[in-house]
C-alpha cells in the first residue's frame, strides 16, 4: 500500500556530516575533521566530558610560552613586513617558524590594519592572549578558549590579494546534493509503504542517506588544499548539523527542525543557508592609513528552491518561516557561539583577514611599502597548500514526525566578497578622528631589530 499523503506528517531534514558536539550526549565532545585520500571529509571526535583534559593540556603549554606572549593584551600589534623578514631569515638558516609566528603571537581577532608611511610598514592589530592547542590540534586562547589566528590563513588571504594581482572577487564554498541523488531521494520517498512502516525512523533515515549518496563540495577563490578552505567547509557543516538538529550548540540556537511545521514548510522545498560577511563593518581614517573592523562581521542568510521529480532545482519565491527563524537566531547568537565554539571563531577570522587583505590591496600598500611579499606569496618558499582537498561529504539525515511534508536536502555554504565591504556605501567615516588618533599613538619606531610584534 502506498502512503496516503494526508495521513501523517513526515519531516526529513538532510544535511552534511561534520565536526561538532554530539546532540545525543550531555557531555561536551571536541571535534575536528579529517579528509581521506579520496577527498571525502569525515568527523573526528575526541571526548572530554568535563573539559579537564583540555584545561590540563593548555596549562602545560602555557609553561613553554614567552611570558610576554602569554600575557593577555587588548591590542597586540604585528608588523607584516617584519614578520616575513624574520621568517625568511629563519628559513634561510634551516630553521622552522616559531610557534609565535605560526599562531601570530596569540592574536584572536584582527581589529585594525595600519600603514605607516614614515617607515613603510603594514601592521595588523587586535586582542591577544597566550595560546595552546586543544585536543583536536586547534589553536585556542588559554584564557578564553577563543580561536587563535594562524599564519597559514593570513598567507592565503594575502595571496588572494597579492601585489600586482587583480584580487579575488569571491571566496566561497558550497555543499550540495547531486541532481542524481535528489532524483533517487524523490523516488525513494514515493516508494515508501503505509504509515505504520514509516514509524521506523532509523530505517527511513538510512534509506534517505543511501538514495542521496555523497554531497559535493565546491571551493572557489582560494586553494582547496589549504587550512583556510577546510575551515570554510567545516564551519558550514557545523551550521547545517545545528540546523537539522543533529548537533547541540553550546549556546541556545533553536534548530530549523524544531520550528518547522506543515504551515511553515514548503513542499519539496530545498533550504539553502549561506554564511556571508556583514558588509557594513569597515571604518577608515581620513587619510586612509587606518582601517577598523567593527562588530562581529558574520551573518547567516537563507534562500529557497524547489526540487523537481528529476532532481533538478528551481528558484522559489515561497517563504519558509522556520528557515527564517533559524538564520535570524543563528546570526544573533553568532558572537557568543564564536567565543565558545572555535571553528566559528575561525570562520569570522577568515572573513576579517580577507577584508583586511583586500583593503591593503585596494590602497596599494604593497607598492607604497615596497613590499613584494616574496616569501608569503611563493608556495615553494612557504607552502600552505598541504591539506587534502575536501571534494565530498557523507549525508546526515534527521527524521522527525510532524505530518505529511517532506523537507528535502539543505545546501548552501559560505560566500565572502571582501571588496563589497570596501564599497563607498558600506565604509564608515572616522567622524570623531579616534581611529587616526589611535594610530598616531602607536610608537613603531621604537621596535628592536628582529622584533615583529609588540603590545
Amino acid at each position: 500500500m502506498k502512503l496516503r499523503k494526508s495521513s501523517l506528517v513526515l519531516l526529513i531534514a538532510v544535511g552534511c556530516v561534520c565536526a561538532g558536539y554530539a546532540a545525543t550526549a550531555s557531555a561536551q565532545q571536541l571535534a575536528g575533521v579529517e579528509v581521506d585520500p579520496a577527498g571525502v571529509l569525515r568527523t573526528k571526535v575526541v571526548a572530554d566530558p568535563s573539559g579537564r583534559l583540555t584545561r590540563q593540556r593548555l596549562e602545560q603549554m602555557r609553561v613553554g610560552l614567552n611570558p610576554d606572549v602569554a600575557k593577555p593584551s587588548p591590542m597586540r600589534k604585528i608588523s607584516l613586513v617584519r614578520l616575513e623578514r624574520e621568517l625568511a631569515l629563519r628559513m634561510a638558516s634551516g630553521q622552522a617558524p616559531t610557534d609565535d609566528m605560526r599562531y601570530l603571537a596569540g592574536l584572536t581577532r584582527v581589529r585594525y590594519v595600519f600603514y605607516f608611511p614614515e617607515i613603510q610598514d603594514i601592521v595588523i592589530a587586535g586582542p591577544a592572549e597566550g595560546y595552546g592547542l586543544d585536543l583536536t590540534g586547534r589553536p585556542v586562547g588559554i584564557e578564553t578558549g577563543q580561536s587563535v589566528l594562524e599564519l597559514q590563513d593570513l598567507i592565503v588571504a594575502l595571496r588572494a590579494y597579492a601585489p600586482q594581482a587583480e584580487g579575488i572577487r569571491v571566496i566561497s564554498c558550497s555543499i550540495d546534493p547531486t541532481q542524481e541523488g535528489l532524483r533517487q531521494m524523490q523516488e525513494f520517498w514515493q516508494s515508501l509503504p503505509g504509515s505504520a512502516a514509516l514509524r521506523d525512523s532509523r530505517a527511513i533515515a538510512q534509506g534517505m542517506r543511501d538514495s542521496l549518496g555523497l554531497h559535493t563540495v565546491t571551493i572557489r577563490g582560494v586553494s582547496p588544499k589549504t587550512h583556510f578552505a577546510q575551515v570554510l567547509v567545516e564551519a558550514d557543516y557545523r551550521m547545517k548539523l545545528i540546523g537539522i538538529g543533529l548537533e547541540q550548540p553550546p549556546v541556545n540556537i533553536p534548530s530549523y527542525v524544531s520550528k518547522a511545521s506543515p504551515r511553515s514548510a514548503t513542499a519539496n522545498g530545498m533550504q539553502r543557508w549561506y554564511f556571508t560577511p556583514n558588509y557594513e563593518t569597515v571604518r577608515v581614517s581620513d587619510d586612509r592609513h587606518a582601517m577598523e573592523l567593527v562588530g562581529e562581521g558574520v551573518k547567516l542568510i537563507n534562500e529557497n528552491e524547489l526540487v523537481q521529480g528529476d532532481g533538478s532545482r528551481v528558484e522559489s519565491s515561497l517563504v519558509d518561516r522556520a528557515s527564517q527563524l533559524f538564520v535570524k537566531a543563528f546570526t544573533e547568537k553568532y558572537p557568543e557561539l564564536a567565543r565558545r565554539s572555535p571553528v566559528f571563531g575561525q570562520l569570522r577570522n577568515l572573513i576579517d583577514l580577507s577584508i583586511a587583505a583586500a583593503y591593503i590591496h585596494e590602497q596599494d600598500w604593497f607598492g607604497k611599502a615596497g613590499w613584494k611579499m616574496s616569501v608569503f606569496a611563493d608556495e615553494k618558499a612557504y607552502p600552505v597548500e598541504s591539506y587534502t582537498a575536501p571534494t565530498q561529504v557523507e549525508t546526515a539525515v534527521n527524521v522527525i514526525w510532524k505530518g505529511n511534508r517532506l523537507m528535502t536536502p539543505i545546501g548552501g555554504g559560505v560566500n565572502i566578497q571582501p571588496t563589497k565591504a570596501l564599497s563607498t556605501d558600506n565604509v564608515m567615516a572616522d567622524d570623531n578622528g579616534q581611529l587616526g588618533q589611535l594610530q598616531n599613538g602607536i610608537d613603531i619606531k621604537a621596535l628592536q631589530d628582529g622584533q615583529w610584534w609588540w603590545d
